[in-house]
């Protein structure tokens, strides 16, 4: 899918430049930007929505030692 987007100048010259001196295509570098940011962002939401379900009752935390007793992993 095609996708346009307007960059400030500044960013774009950051990107021309990176582009030159490794070779790569803007196209390339933008790919990785789109996907690195939204791993971040879905894990910005979801840990968003875990925790108000946690304040709200509909959740509950774990502590770290049951979560290590459950995968084997006390010392």
């Amino acid at each position: 899918m095609a996708t346009s987007i307007r960059l400030d100048p500044a960013i774009e010259q950051r990107l021309d430049r990176l582009a030159q001196l490794t070779g790569r295509t803007k196209a390339y570098y933008l790919r990785e930007l789109v996907t690195d940011g939204l791993d971040d962002l879905e894990d910005v939401y979801l840990a968003e929505h875990r925790l108000i379900d946690i304040k709200s009752g509909r959740s509950e935390t774990v502590s770290l030692e049951t979560v290590m007793k459950r995968y084997g992993l006390e010392h």
